[in-house]
């Protein structure tokens, strides 16, 4: 990520901000939020993907063992957590493959229409919904395979885990799920030889925690709301974004 311009770096400051609230805010959502925006200056997801790995597992885990503290009862349904895993396991370490070994452009490419249907579903306000067994390890592979390859399987996945999991768990439980399914991710990174980044982790990572403070009181808010007109806009800027990242795929 060296020699951009240096407005370039602000603007991915700002993102990575961006990323964090929405990540703490949701529970889920970071990658997917910010990533579009991220590929429209750096065509290339093996540059972002480690950066935002490693921003997961870190407020993850802060968040998780933070509620636990503060809770009286379990605050993670392990008994679904274990099941989905087991499920997802094997797609999640193809759609890594993928992501390791598929051109950058192809794989922009991709998770740019994956990233317009999303758009859509929250335009529309017609969230992905899981209403059999069948489509429930369904949404989990296919989840799993897109997690893999670019961390925004989080739609299908929550759509599975929102049926199952109570509203007072799905969150520090869905943080575990990112916690596994990122290292297991990592790991492959390492074992790739791809450039983590480390470097600038150095002020990346505190542009996420002011994120993820101020997410942490959207959270709050959102509790107390009906967030529908949030996710609309959301799906309005998502899908102008993801066109126009596109277009420049196909231009280049």
């Amino acid at each position: 990520m060296s020699g951009l311009p240096f407005y370039y770096y602000i603007f991915i400051g700002i993102l990575f901000i961006w990323s964090g609230i929405v990540r703490s805010g949701l529970g889920f959502g970071g990658a997917v939020l910010s990533l579009p925006f991220l590929l429209l200056m750096v065509d290339n997801p093996l540059i972002f993907l480690p950066l935002i790995s490693v921003h997961l597992l870190v407020f993850a885990s802060l968040t998780v063992y933070q509620n636990q503290r503060n809770e009286s009862t379990a605050s993670v349904d392990w008994k679904y957590l274990k099941f989905a895993l087991l499920v997802m396991i094997i797609p999640k370490l193809i759609g890594v493959f993928g992501l390791i070994t598929l051109d950058n452009t192809l794989m922009s490419g991709i998770i740019f229409v994956i990233i317009s249907a999303y758009s859509l579903s929250y335009i529309f306000n017609k969230p992905f919904k899981s209403t059999t067994p069948t489509l429930d390890i369904l949404f989990l592979v296919i989840g799993g395979y897109i997690s893999g390859t670019s961390l925004i399987g989080a739609p299908l996945i929550v759509a599975v885990f929102s049926k199952h999991v109570s509203k007072a768990q799905l969150r520090d439980t869905l943080f575990v799920l990112w916690f596994v399914l990122v290292s297991i991710k990592l790991t492959s990174f390492i074992i790739a030889d791809i450039d983590l980044q480390l470097i600038h982790h150095l002020w990346l990572l505190p542009c996420a925690g002011i994120g993820h403070i101020i997410g942490l009181k959207l959270h709050n808010h959102l509790q107390k709301t009906d967030p529908v007109i949030f996710y609309r806009w959301l799906g309005v800027i998502l899908i102008i974004t993801s066109l126009a990242g596109l277009l420049k795929t196909l231009m280049t």
